[in-house]
């Protein structure tokens, strides 16, 4: 009876110091007002429990707007301790870049807190939702209890800029033509020169083209250069700046364009591959992961441009 006491004891401790993995998230001051939380760059895991993108604070006049959630009611508890470091006001707003579920998936820890996204990234979570949530639970190895998806409340249309003020903090809201996803959503904020992305921007990995449009996104690049940004938080990453922007949009730009010349010659995606010039892209992380993947669904939008 002591040797299992011992047992449960020890798994006990196992058990208590997995659910405290969470890695802390690195912060960095862009402005008086403005905080990236910066995740660790990865794929959802037991490792980092699921933590694995940026948030923004923005810290306004009564409250906080929060860009960016995590992908769990726990990751979102998690960067809730570390926004109270930062200041004491509350959550008042989240505002989801897109529907990916490690972007939103954290909006359930914030009851009181209002949620803004394009209307496509409020109809993906309401259809996919639950789905990320399941797919979150095998990629960190355990339930998500308290997870639920929390679509937005407030809406902005696609192909569109918005000018709001919230906490009396002046925003644009640019819901660019969809090209990370269908109902991508970036944030602009003027007064401060900062660019908050989402994945349309990501600095350190491959860029995920699964739900994408490549030539879209290639046209929002060059619009986020033509804005100048002094300070760009992407979706996942260290911050980058208006060099890293173009040299992103450049390596988007060859890439497609490797793909739709092979295409036009008759070869098909596999035969494709080893015409490329990889050699930028494999520096990233995440690129044996993806880049077949990405090499696909690029084919598959020339394919269908050209049908």
């Amino acid at each position: 009876m002591k040797k299992l006491l011992l047992i449960i004891a020890a798994l006990g401790i196992s058990l208590t110091a997995q659910a405290a993995a969470i890695p802390e998230p690195q912060v960095v001051r862009i402005t008086p007002r403005i905080y990236a939380l910066l995740g660790p760059v990865g794929l959802p895991s037991p490792h980092n429990q699921g933590y694995m993108v940026n948030t923004t604070v923005i810290v306004g006049e009564r409250g906080v707007i929060l860009i960016d959630s995590g992908s769990s009611d726990e990751v979102g508890s998690h960067l809730a301790k570390a926004i109270a470091k930062i200041t004491p006001k509350p959550v008042t707003h989240i505002i989801n870049t897109h529907h990916h579920g490690d972007h939103h998936l954290g909006n359930s820890a914030f009851k009181n807190a209002r949620v803004l996204s394009s209307e496509e990234c409020r109809k993906l979570v309401e259809k996919t939702g639950a789905e990320w949530v399941a797919l979150m639970e095998n990629l960190v190895g355990h339930k998500l209890p308290n997870t639920r998806p929390v679509p937005a409340d407030v809406t902005v249309p696609g192909d569109s800029r918005t000018e709001s003020s919230l906490q009396d903090v002046k925003l644009l809201l640019w819901a660019p033509k969809g090209s990370h996803t269908p109902g991508d959503l970036m944030v602009w904020l003027p007064d401060d020169k900062v660019l908050i992305g989402g994945d349309i921007l990501v600095n350190g990995l491959v860029p995920n083209l699964r739900d994408a449009n490549l030539k879209n996104w290639i046209t929002a690049l060059r619009q986020v250069e033509e804005l100048a940004p002094a300070t760009v938080v992407p979706g996942h990453g260290p911050l980058m700046n208006k060099a890293d922007v173009a040299k992103l949009h450049k390596m988007l730009v060859g890439f497609y364009a490797g793909v739709e010349g092979g295409y036009k010659k008759g070869l098909n995606d596999s035969e494709i591959r080893p015409t490329l010039d990889l050699s930028e892209w494999q520096k990233l992380k995440e690129y044996d992961a993806a880049m077949g993947a990405n090499i696909n669904r690029a084919y598959l939008e020339i394919e269908a441009e050209n049908f």
